[in-house]
């Protein structure tokens, strides 16, 4: 029988378990390496016990920046088949993550099926689903009816969970007197504070969070403490309310760490671009290096239908900067539940960044399929390029629907007898170089 409770448990008895020797594998690091980051909190390895078929993943800045999708139905767009081909799509695209944030129907054998046969990790906002679950107005739900659900989810196998513990009674007092442009423009976040307003109590995320602990330590789920507070334009930026809560989730850092329990810090959402470097500073300080998730973050607030490019923008600079994860954002963000293709989208933005971030920081072996490409690139080989390419078949299929003519059917349409690599082939050949 297993004698840790979990991966940081093991990590800080001097275990090495199965899951931080594929990490290890993955990384180019030494299994001793990875099980002291896990130890000191700068690495969480999200690995829910009862998530049996799941590929483990380490999340630190150290590593190789991670990508997350969320999916989920609404009450608009309500078709769990169409999302599974979301899930399908991100994984083989190679996403690390998978949130399900469903917030209508029946979300427990939806969710029960990605943590019985998806192979990523898997996470949920339980506040979300409290008032689904019980159907009853918000109202009306206890501080003991979330916390039930906390428990329904770590049981049914979720890898990490989404709590906006970081806010409280005093934070419906800043709200009002600092007078944000956009307030609170997380949806849980929004929920636990409506919630607070209508009944006169505090946040029971944070009231209860060393029993919340207990049931993560339990099930070895990784707490992802929300961001309830985080900038939904770049007005919002930086603010009192955003940093004021993450002191706060530094705070509650060190009380997870007490019970074992691996954390990961959400952040920002809408921040310029000359803010995006420091915001990430300032959490590695305040909560000691645990792993940072950011949305984007977004460095304008006018592109909607292109804010999957806006994210990856600011992504770049936060991964590269000392964010570990990163959080998907489609061209639908802002407008719609983002369908097949916004999500395919959304996830090579993002994992554009990640890459570009991770060459920046040096990350092991971060750049050897780059140097593939420059070699295939080099002797007109593309099979080998489309082998290297994010999304090999987009590529393909833009060269294909514009082949070159015969006599020059190893440069593309773009140039022709006019390409560079062709005419410096030849010409280091010793060959003629026709032009024309």
């Amino acid at each position: 029988m297993q004698n840790y409770t979990t991966q940081m448990d093991a990590a800080r008895k001097g275990i090495v378990t199965p899951e931080m020797e594929i990490v290890a594998k993955k990384e180019y690091r030494t299994t001793e390496e990875i099980r002291q980051l896990v130890a000191e909190g700068k690495v969480a390895i999200p690995a829910n016990k009862h998530h049996t078929c799941l590929n483990p993943e380490g999340i630190g800045s150290m590593l190789r920046t991670k990508i997350n999708v969320n999916l989920g139905v609404s009450r608009d767009c309500k078709d769990y088949n169409v999302e599974m081909e979301k899930v399908m799509s991100a994984v083989n695209m190679g996403a690390e993550a998978i949130m399900d944030l469903s917030s209508h129907g029946n979300t427990q054998p939806f969710r029960q099926k990605l943590t019985h046969e998806c192979p990523v990790m898997i996470g949920t906002v339980p506040v979300y689903d409290s008032v689904i679950h019980y159907q009853r107005d918000l109202a009306t739900l206890t501080a003991q009816d979330f916390i039930d659900v906390v428990r329904l989810h770590a049981e049914d196998g979720v890898d990490f969970v989404t709590l906006h513990c970081g806010i409280t009674r005093k934070t419906i007092e800043q709200i009002r007197t600092h007078k944000r442009k956009m307030n609170i423009v997380s949806r849980g976040g929004s929920l636990v504070f409506a919630w607070m307003s209508m009944t006169g109590n505090e946040n029971p995320f944070y009231e209860h969070f060393d029993e919340i602990c207990e049931i993560c330590a339990e099930h070895d789920v990784t707490i992802s403490l929300g961001d309830a507070c985080r900038p939904g334009c770049l007005a919002d930026a930086t603010d009192v309310c955003q940093i004021e809560e993450l002191v706060r989730l530094g705070e509650l850092t060190k009380r997870a760490w007490a019970h074992n329990v691996q954390v990961m810090v959400e952040g920002p959402g809408h921040v310029p671009l000359n803010q995006v470097a420091a915001n990430m500073e300032v959490q590695k300080s305040i909560c000691m290096g645990a792993p940072f998730y950011v949305l984007g973050p977004l460095v304008t607030d006018i592109a909607p239908g292109y804010d999957h490019i806006t994210a990856a923008i600011g992504g770049a600079v936060a991964a590269m900067s000392g964010a570990a994860f990163l959080c998907y954002v489609t061209p639908a963000e802002h407008l719609a539940l983002p369908n097949v293709d916004d999500v395919k989208q959304g996830i090579v933005a993002s994992k554009i960044a990640a890459h570009a971030a991770d060459i920046a920081k040096g990350i092991p072996h971060a750049r050897d399929i780059d140097d593939k490409m420059g070699d295939a690139r080099r002797v007109l080989d593309w099979d080998a390029q489309f082998a290297c390419a994010l999304d090999p078949e987009t590529a393909k299929a833009i060269r294909d629907a514009r082949l070159p003519e015969d006599d020059h059917s190893d440069t593309c349409s773009m140039c022709g007898k006019f390409c560079a690599v062709r005419s410096m082939n030849k010409a280091l050949a010793g060959e003629y170089i026709d032009i024309l």
